[in-house]
């Protein structure tokens, strides 16, 4: 399965990098270490120290007078400036770039990527337009999953497996499917899902049904190949769940949600976490099943509404066929 190419990924909101507080990215199977300087600038550079190998993100940064900062090894404290130079003991001269460096395209909090591909399809903007519209609540699940990106984009479009994978979480009955959408590379999807009628008593041994309505009316809003954005109602106003993708190699895949709210109520500020709690969980529910699964297993039954599932495969084929 290819990594797509020439895709954007969203490697990270900034609300995600801690100032001058170096972490690790993967893409394409190449680590990066990012980070963030005082001054709001993000910078990437590959993760492998060039002297030993050291890994960049296992060390720290120190902070300049300008506000900018630079990487350190861990291993020799050897400092990298965000273009990869450093100055080496005993003498007072920068080195040349000794490390290949990550173009970042940074879009207001939003830190994109092509991985330095040739850019095959343009950057969506709706999660501008979502930053706009809603408050952004924040992130949450940033998990690493041992799966190809086409296996971990097939069970995210895949509008029956609430029933197994989230049974616990949202006890959905059916699943009423009405309409879908297909505009190439971007679709839509509108369903609905009742759930289990509970009491009150039965709700306040598991709060997180509080936050979920007895019937979700469900409209997923699909950027292949790294974005799918649940928009829903809820009891005291409305969400957009950003699920992201970025696919780290050939078989391991990370995903993470942004979360963003609209409220109509001042109490449901106070729901953040719980919010981002019930996300969390989701995110940790499908990772365990693509765990679970045995890699290339011929499908012999075909269930009803896998309309989604089926525009991720012709999208797959699609993108091999138009990038060969």
């Amino acid at each position: 399965m290819t990594m797509l190419k020439g895709a954007p990924w969203l490697l990270a909101h900034k609300s995600m990098l801690q100032i001058n507080q170096p972490q690790k990215v993967s893409l394409y199977g190449e680590d990066y270490v990012i980070w963030k300087d005082k001054a709001g600038e993000v910078n990437a550079l590959s993760n492998i120290c060039p002297h030993m190998g050291a890994m960049l993100s296992e060390g720290w940064c120190e902070a300049k007078s300008d506000n900018s900062s630079t990487v350190v090894c861990p291993f020799h404290a050897l400092e990298f400036d965000r273009d990869g130079r450093t100055i080496l003991p005993g003498t007072n001269k920068k080195t040349l770039p000794q490390l290949k460096s990550l173009e970042l395209i940074i879009k207001d909090d939003f830190i994109w990527s092509y991985g330095d591909c040739k850019p095959k399809i343009p950057i969506p903007d709706i999660l501008d337009r979502i930053s706009q519209d809603y408050e952004f609540i924040g992130f949450t699940a940033d998990t690493s999953v041992e799966t190809d990106l086409r296996s971990m984009l097939l069970i995210m479009h895949d509008y029956n497996h609430q029933n197994g994978t989230h049974r616990d979480l949202f006890e959905i009955t059916e699943v009423q499917f009405k309409e879908f959408i297909d505009n190439g590379y971007h679709s839509e999807a509108f369903f609905s899902t009742p759930t289990a009628s509970k009491t009150f008593w039965e709700k306040l041994k598991q709060p997180k049904q509080f936050l979920i309505p007895d019937v979700i009316e469900a409209h997923l809003s699909n950027y292949f190949p790294s974005i799918v954005i649940f928009y829903g109602d809820m009891p005291l106003g409305k969400i957009a769940q950003c699920h992201l993708f970025v696919p780290e190699s050939t078989t391991q895949t990370r995903t993470y949600v942004l979360l963003f709210g609209k409220s109509n109520n001042p109490m449901a500020k106070l729901l953040n976490n719980q919010f981002l709690g019930a996300s969390k969980i989701v995110v940790e529910q499908d990772a365990n099943v693509l765990n679970k699964i045995y890699a290339n297993a011929p499908q012999k039954i075909k269930l009803n509404n896998e309309v989604g599932m089926d525009w991720v495969k012709n999208n797959c084929d699609r993108w091999l066929k138009d990038n060969n």
